[in-house]
């Protein structure tokens, strides 16, 4: 992606405005931009005149072709010729499983739960399926409980040469969270129009979310390995300890990838449904994954969730609802090169879709971001992305928040009836609060390229730019005003607003508003 140096705020003659020009000469006064740090206190006087539109057209974004990503093409993947092999090895000194096992406290977890010398189920050395576990396992570690319905009582292994695959034979796959099961993928493992499920033998039912740190089964991929997820249903998994947080595809530890020199994982997730997870997806220094045409309905801290320097990912035609703590979809801490399209978030906890911490050069396209209990679409201290022709609307707070941001372009996005501010951009001191600011750096500079699209009904106003270093606005329609007053422009574009309207409406001209800085000593 190009991006663009700017140093101004320009905004363009012709912007559609639903409100009389008495309308504005009666606006309400402006608010004030936020009192930061003594450190980051900066006072711009601002220049008002006409500027040029070229340099602000651009092409709509080129997106990757997903329909090559389908189950079908998932099955063509499967190598069946070689039969594998299965064993029940002790969890000590398996490079798959030290991360659970390291330490005598996590130990103490497993001999309680297996009543004995912690032992797993492993698949190695070529293709198995469920049906053949059964086959070669004692019953008390793996069984088929009713016809087409296995229970675990072990951990399941996929060693690095093993492939598994859980298929259409498969009615359901349920891993017991008394005995401590669970899924780790070493190798390849295909989950194909099947069910997986948490599940408490106590209850008789899936084990559903009590507590943050109670056990409960959940399924991981490690670095080298390839997960591929079609058609099924995953339920009840997860809880608040590492790598155990639901559907995991995450690199080895630092100091084990150091020495295993494992690449990337990546995989394809497609057309399924996880519901009741801790996070719905997690991923660490995963890359190309896909994350395509799922449902995340009912998740406790987030649906989709990609972490650490994972890179080149695709999350397209997802729909995410009803996360119960935080955010619908969160891309965290340096997540670049990827594309978020497609994709439905509604009525979660927090934000419908964050880009945070250092995460850039992403495509934010064409989503329809509603209904969500905080802001619709926000970025926190992540520069150089392009948010392009998404729907934000009725979101209680901002429709589009941009915090400690620079270069961020938004083109053609429609934010309509959030409570507060269409498009809201605001500098922030984190310093002073629990943030490393060694593993997570930020500048505490704003800057904003505003093309096209719509900004119509929002409850404080369609603009609030706090301390901006630098805003650009073209082509912006911006209608049907909720206060009486008319159209009102909030922060640094309030303080200039007659002189802004008049050259945008009456004049119908491009404004630009040229920065002219001078360091002043701002009061508390």
């Amino acid at each position: 992606m190009n991006n663009p140096k700017r140093g101004s705020i320009t905004l363009l003659a012709g912007a559609m405005l639903l409100a009389s020009s008495a309308a504005f000469a009666n606006v309400e006064p402006a608010a004030k931009p936020v009192t930061v740090a003594k450190e980051l206190q900066q006072a711009k006087t601002y220049t008002v005149s006409s500027a040029p539109t070229a340099p602000l057209e651009l092409a709509k974004p080129t997106l990757p072709d997903t329909s090559g990503y389908t189950a079908e093409a998932i099955a063509k993947k499967i190598v069946r010729t070689k039969p594998g092999k299965t064993s029940v090895r002790r969890m000590m000194q398996e490079d798959a499983l030290k991360d659970f096992i390291g330490g005598d406290n996590k130990m103490a977890e497993w001999v309680v739960r297996q009543h004995g010398i912690p032992q797993a189920i492993f698949v190695d050395d070529g293709y198995m399926n469920l049906k053949d576990l059964a086959k070669k396992l004692p019953k008390q570690y793996f069984s088929e409980t009713s016809p087409g319905v296995f229970l675990a009582k072990l951990p399941i292994v996929v060693g690095r040469h093993g492939i598994l695959e859980i298929d259409k034979q498969t009615q359901e796959l349920r891993l017991s969270q008394e005995a401590g099961s669970f899924l780790v993928n070493d190798g390849q493992l295909f989950v194909r129009d099947t069910k997986i499920t948490g599940w408490s033998e106590k209850a008789n039912g899936p084990a559903a979310f009590k507590s943050p740190k109670e056990f409960r089964p959940f399924m991981l991929s490690w670095g080298g390995t390839e997960t591929y997820i079609a058609n099924s249903k995953i339920a009840s998994f997860g809880y608040a300890n590492s790598k155990s947080y639901g559907v995991s595809i995450s690199q080895y530890t630092p100091n084990m990838a150091k020495v295993l020199k494992r690449p990337e994982p990546t995989g394809w997730i497609v057309g399924s449904e996880f519901s009741d997870m801790w996070y719905g997806f997690y991923c660490y220094e995963t890359r190309d994954f896909v994350v395509k045409g799922n449902t995340y309905k009912d998740n406790i801290v987030y649906g989709i969730d990609p972490h650490d320097r994972s890179h080149g990912l695709i999350i397209a035609d997802n729909t995410v609802y009803g996360t119960k703590k935080k955010h619908g979809i969160i891309i965290s801490r340096e997540v670049n090169d990827s594309f978020i399209f497609n994709n439905r978030s509604y009525d979660n906890k927090l934000s419908g879709l964050v880009i945070d911490r250092n995460s850039v050069n992403n495509i934010i396209a064409y989503n329809e971001i509603y209904k969500n209990h905080t802001d619709g679409i926000t970025l926190y201290e992540s520069a150089d992305n392009l948010i392009y022709g998404n729907k934000v609307i009725s979101n209680r707070r901002h429709g589009i928040r941009i915090r400690n941001s620079v270069n961020i372009r938004l083109y053609e996005n429609l934010a309509m009836a959030n409570g507060l501010t269409g498009v809201y951009g605001h500098i922030k001191d984190l310093s002073d609060t629990d943030r490393d600011i060694k593993l997570d750096p930020f500048d505490a500079q704003v800057s904003l390229i505003i093309v096209g699209g719509e900004l119509a009904g929002n409850g404080s106003g369609p603009l609030s730019i706090d301390s901006p270093l630098s805003v650009e606005l073209y082509r912006v329609s911006m209608l049907a005003p909720t206060k009486s007053s008319g159209i009102s422009f909030n922060g640094i574009l309030g303080e200039r607003q007659d002189e802004i309207l008049d050259l945008m409406v009456r004049q119908q001209k491009a404004v630009l508003i040229d920065p002219v800085e001078r360091q002043t000593e701002l009061q508390d």
